[in-house]
């Protein structure tokens, strides 16, 4: 089941810490929902786990997808490519992402104006509503393997 937790933006540490307060401040699924942010797991031991999210993305109108893969080794201009994905931005298009390897963290803005840090790993996936502020970062493993669903071909 995923997590999620108000960001601790006083908490010290590089973002890809979990900048959590203590106690932690946690989120639930339905107030992800009431934000827009959708979330589902799929069981990636599953042979056909592929076909679901091909039922997503044709339900959804998705046309295209790729995967990224996310690590010092994989990634060139790893630091430089990390600050840019946690640079806030928002989309015109829903943005859905799949997590295939590793973890990871996606960031929104509540309607007050704080973060919520949603801890991603294999098998989870998040639609993230059009117009949402969001921002992306790896945990301290340092790597993911994720998809990524495109509306244009």
């Amino acid at each position: 089941m995923v997590q999620a937790w108000v960001f601790n933006e006083a908490a010290e540490g590089d973002q890809r810490a979990p900048h959590q307060f203590f106690p932690n401040v946690e989120v639930s699924l339905a107030e992800l929902e009431k934000l827009g942010v959708f979330y589902t797991k799929i069981d990636i031991a599953d042979p056909n786990y592929v076909e679901k999210i091909d039922q997503l993305a044709l339900e959804r109108n998705y046309k295209n997808r790729d995967e990224i893969t996310i690590s010092k080794e994989k990634l060139p201009n790893y630091e430089a490519k990390i600050k840019m994905f946690f640079e806030e931005h928002l989309h015109e298009d829903e943005e859905i992402r799949f997590i295939k390897e590793g973890s990871g963290y996606f960031d929104v803005r509540s309607v007050d104006d704080k973060w919520i840090r949603i801890s991603m790993g294999p098998g989870d996936l998040i639609i993230l509503p059009a117009g949402i502020y969001h921002r992306f970062t790896l945990d301290e493993g340092n790597f993911i393997v994720a998809n990524r669903l495109f509306k244009e071909v």
